[in-house]
């Protein structure tokens, strides 16, 4: 395994010295490109191809500092099913390699404290500045120490107040250019039309008073284009001037990019606002350049699920999942979080929202498709309870970061232990496995979360769609008559129709049941929401009682961390026609999928390291993994226009 680094530059740590790596080969066009024209391609998206779009490596300020010592070259390999050393020494390897990845580090500071853990302390000692110094010696000292000098050097870095070694944009500038130009060149020697894809993509990191509102941003096009631009800084910008940064980067390249917003749940209320970020009336233009911009988001990943809350949602009996821990505060809980904020932090109030503002500006700024991702800091992509290895390099699973930490995550009193979950993943229907089709399906919203499973999930809306459309070519009538996930219907004064179909992960557990997730405005112009179980395991005898569908069941063998698929179904499908459809509603409906109750990472650590989960850890020990489409949206019939005469 040859990785480039290491030798800081005394003058400022301005730069590292990347040594090149004579047995590796230069990409091809068909690896540097967007993968247009590479490989043959299905007719229709014929697949879900599984991704993390929100990995980081070495080259974040945080991930270092927290003890990562894997690149991106590493983490390309590892999300592409080969073996490689994890930080703590052990190998890792994925059973399921992914076929798609973007490494997300952070723009701000990008490289900054791996230069200045690599530079020689003489060097360091002789710029004069004694927090840099003492930052150097702490990360030197011990992992734990080193935290400390992370989490100091964020908040200075949140205040602008970093030394000048760290923020002189000219030298920054320096290092990010030949960072991000030697980590393209080696998404592009990773890159392999029809098996795996490497996209460029960094995050953008903007927290004001520590309110969550950062951004995955990700790009369709190979280091031809990416090679043009460098990764926009959060710190000190707007989300607009990040989409005017997109814009231009599409204008002056030709090429293509997205932004994916994360951790709502984590931003106080500010990252769904009915306002603009001053306070000031929403325009029209503002709504339509941020749904333009943001197409997805993120639902679900390492620190906590943002698609409802018990809260917002007191009638949905499955609205608990991921959020505890996570609603107290923002992300560095210098904010206390109540209960009026929620309605901007989780997703669903988003997407109604989106529809009460469309009625009164006439754009939408929150119809936006879901994906899960790890947000991962190891260079890790797991994604799935069995194989968590932590949010950081200090929590990896080795006896010596896991099972002899008095602190243990399964223990741990606070939000950074047992709260976190393992990850998610996002699921892209493509026509194949390219740079250009993963994108192009974030794009139209073709996409779906997990939280962890990779169950297969498709759903078609339209009009006429029938139980008979099963025993023909479902999909092409799906396409020929209807939208896919992350599409628009037209009203035509009828009841929508939904094709559904879901599989459970071969690998994994069976599935319970599935939901329709509906929001609309009612004639009150208020947005309401209602949860429908459409279709489950066993329904013959599990008939509904006082309209709910009765618990499946528990399997799960707590002192052993097992269970068995002897309840639930391997394969739900359904024709689901809205039985409240009111002529000239608008609305989205969404799929929730539901498996049955497996052991959360928790429950697998607990028996492989010979644990006892406390109290409340061990009350959330065992959960119903889920997936989540990407709406679809029911926009009222345009009127009828006479013309005179």
């Amino acid at each position: 395994m040859c990785r480039s680094h290491r030798a800081a530059a005394l003058a400022g740590l301005a730069s590292v010295a990347l040594a090149g790596c004579d047995s590796l080969e230069s990409a091809d066009a068909s690896q540097s490109g967007d993968g247009e024209g590479t490989i043959e391609l299905a007719e229709f998206p014929d697949r879900p191809y599984w991704g993390d779009t929100h990995l980081h490596t070495d080259n974040s300020v945080d991930a270092f500092g927290f003890g990562v010592r894997l690149g991106p070259e590493e983490a390309l390999q590892f999300a592409s099913g080969q073996e490689v050393t994890a930080t703590t020494g052990m190998a890792a390897k994925l059973a399921r390699p992914l076929d798609f990845l973007v490494i997300a580090d952070h723009s701000d500071g990008l490289g900054a404290t791996r230069r200045l853990y690599d530079a020689p302390r003489l060097g360091v000692l002789a710029m004069g500045d004694d927090t840099l110094l003492r930052w150097y010696d702490m990360m030197h000292e011990s992992p734990e120490q080193s935290q400390l000098a992370i989490a100091e050097l964020i908040t200075a870095a949140a205040n602008n107040n970093l030394p000048e070694a760290l923020s002189d944009p000219a030298r920054q500038r320096e290092a990010t250019t030949e960072i991000w130009n030697t980590h393209l060149e080696t998404l592009d020697r990773y890159n392999k039309p029809g098996e795996f894809t490497a996209l460029a993509g960094f995050e953008w990191t903007l927290m004001p008073n520590g309110n969550n509102l950062h951004r995955v941003v990700m790009f369709r096009d190979g280091s031809d284009r990416t090679g043009q631009v460098l990764p926009f800084p959060g710190l000190s910008t707007t989300a607009e001037q990040l989409w005017d940064y997109m814009s231009a980067y599409a204008e002056n390249t030709g090429g293509k990019a997205l932004a994916i917003p994360h951790n709502s749940n984590l931003s106080n209320g500010l990252m769904f606002e009915m306002t603009m970020p001053d306070g000031s009336p929403m325009t029209a233009e503002y709504a339509a350049k941020r749904a333009a911009s943001e197409p997805v988001v993120e639902v679900t990943q390492i620190k906590g699920d943002s698609e409802t809350h018990p809260f917002l949602s007191p009638n949905d009996e499955m609205a608990g999942f991921g959020v505890s821990g996570w609603e107290l505060g923002n992300l560095p809980l210098t904010e206390k979080t109540e209960p009026e904020m929620f309605a901007g932090s989780y997703v669903r109030d988003a997407l109604k929202r989106g529809l009460s503002l469309e009625e009164q500006i006439g754009a939408n700024p929150y119809a936006f498709g879901m994906i899960g991702s790890t947000d991962s800091h190891t260079s890790l992509a797991t994604g799935h309870e069995t194989n968590f290895w932590g949010k950081h390099s200090g929590n990896e699973q080795s006896n010596e970061t896991r099972a002899q930490d008095a602190q243990n995550l399964g223990t741990r009193v606070g939000r950074f232990g047992w709260h976190y979950l393992a990850g998610g993943y996002a699921a892209a229907w493509a026509r194949g496995n390219t740079r250009a089709e993963i994108f192009d399906a974030f794009a139209r919203r073709e996409v779906y979360a997990t939280t962890g499973p990779r169950m297969s999930v498709r759903v078609f809306g339209g009009f006429d769609f029938s139980d008979e459309d099963w025993s023909d070519d479902w999909v092409r009538a799906g396409y020929s008559r209807g939208v896919p996930m992350g599409g628009e219907l037209t009203g035509r004064g009828k009841s929508p129709t939904l094709m559904i179909s879901a599989l459970k992960d071969p690998d994994g557990a069976n599935l319970d049941r599935v939901q329709v997730v509906k929001g609309w405005i009612d004639n009150s112009g208020d947005a309401q929401e209602r949860i429908y179980d459409v279709v489950w395991s066993n329904m013959e005898k599990r008939a509904k009682q006082g309209g709910k569908v009765p618990f499946v069941g528990d399997t799960v063998d707590r002192a052993n961390a097992t269970y068995t698929n002897d309840i639930g179904a391997a394969e739900l499908r359904t024709v689901w026609t809205d039985p409240d459809y009111q002529e000239g509603q608008r609305a989205f409906y969404y799929l929730r999928v539901l498996e049955i109750p497996t052991p959360r990472w928790t429950l697998y650590d607990a028996k492989r390291f010979g644990l006892e989960l406390s109290e409340d850890a061990m009350n959330d020990a065992v959960a119903q993994e889920r997936a989540y489409t990407s709406p679809i949206w029911l926009r009222a019939a345009a009127p009828l226009i006479m013309e005179e005469g």
